[in-house]
């Protein structure tokens, strides 16, 4: 398999994850363009474009910052993209529409939601091949993410009124703690205290006690809340709305909302620099990613990156 990505080698190698650069680079999978775009977060510009299959979907940058795994949701699999050479470089079957992907806090697993046979999957980082599956309640899943500590996978799905938990050690679920209608984006508090969980139909973010897996507080947000990104200090949380064309800004310390910022038509899911300072935005039907001044609550801009984009990831 050949990919091959229109950022010049000498220009892609300077802005590596692999060259020590402090820069973090977000990379966007763009569904309808099948590429994923690579954005440099210091001038918040495109760098350039890596092919990843027909429609990339979910996507996480492995540990050692050498590989980006991209859920492909037609071909029903997960594509290995090496940073360095900028290009595909294999392919893992996983089932039918696989959609979000994770990673472990110690990076050994990849695993991606896989919609039709209502399971996670997960991957060894080390070997590249699908080790087992878990299955869960909800149908359609579609985000599977690990707590802080790699004790626990929460599982969303959009025919849900739930999320199920996977005891990972066990490697089966364990629980399922009844939150809104479609349960979408879940984030963790660095801690893991607390975990987020935006509730597309109810228009609601519910926040679980990790500990009692109970409902601590229902906050109600916009308009077909959807993704959700937590900003490094645990104190603010993000969650996008798609209807409203706005994200959500969460006071973790009230659980109340304290500000309400517009963006692109229909966002997405999102991911916020290591420092905090900035959050990107995907906007599935504005084609471009809306970078948010976190300390301020301002738009600093919009970048105009490839069809319907996805989500974002930054390393």
């Amino acid at each position: 398999m050949k990919h091959f990505s229109r950022v010049p080698a000498f220009l892609f190698l300077l802005l590596s994850p692999l060259s020590g650069m402090a820069v973090p680079l977000a990379y966007v999978p763009n569904e309808e363009s099948g590429t994923i775009s690579v954005i440099d977060t210091a001038q918040d510009r495109v760098i350039g474009e890596i092919q990843a299959g027909k429609k990339p979907r979910g996507l996480v940058v492995s540990k050692d910052g050498k590989h980006l795994y991209v859920s492909d949701q037609p071909n029903n699999s997960l594509v290995i993209v090496d940073l360095e050479k900028r290009a595909a470089v294999g392919r893992i079957e996983l089932g039918e529409s696989p959609e979000g992907v994770s990673i472990s806090p110690d990076g050994r697993w990849v695993v991606a939601a896989v919609e039709l046979s209502n399971s996670v999957a997960f991957i060894d980082t080390a070997t590249h091949r699908k080790q087992f599956s878990v299955k869960v309640q909800g149908k359609n899943p579609e985000h599977a993410v690990f707590s802080p500590d790699g004790k626990w996978l929460y599982v969303s799905a959009e025919e849900a009124e739930q999320v199920d938990v996977i005891d990972v050690a066990r490697r089966e679920q364990v629980a399922a703690i009844p939150v809104g209608r479609r349960p979408r984006g879940i984030g963790f508090l660095p801690g893991g205290s607390r975990a987020y969980v935006a509730c597309e139909l109810a228009n609601e973010v519910h926040v679980i006690d990790v500990a009692s897996r109970q409902v601590l507080a229902v906050i109600k947000a916009g308009n077909f809340s959807n993704g959700v990104a937590v900003r490094p200090d645990g104190k603010r949380v993000y969650v996008s709305n798609g209807k409203d064309a706005t994200v959500s800004v969460i006071d973790t310390a009230e659980n109340r909302i304290v500000a309400t910022v517009p963006v692109g038509k229909r966002p997405w899911n999102m991911a916020i620099t290591p420092d905090g300072r900035k959050l990107y935005v995907a906007n599935g039907r504005s084609n471009s990613v809306s970078v948010i001044d976190t300390d301020t609550h301002q738009l600093l801009r919009e970048i105009q990156v490839g069809e319907r984009p996805w989500g974002v990831v930054i390393r």
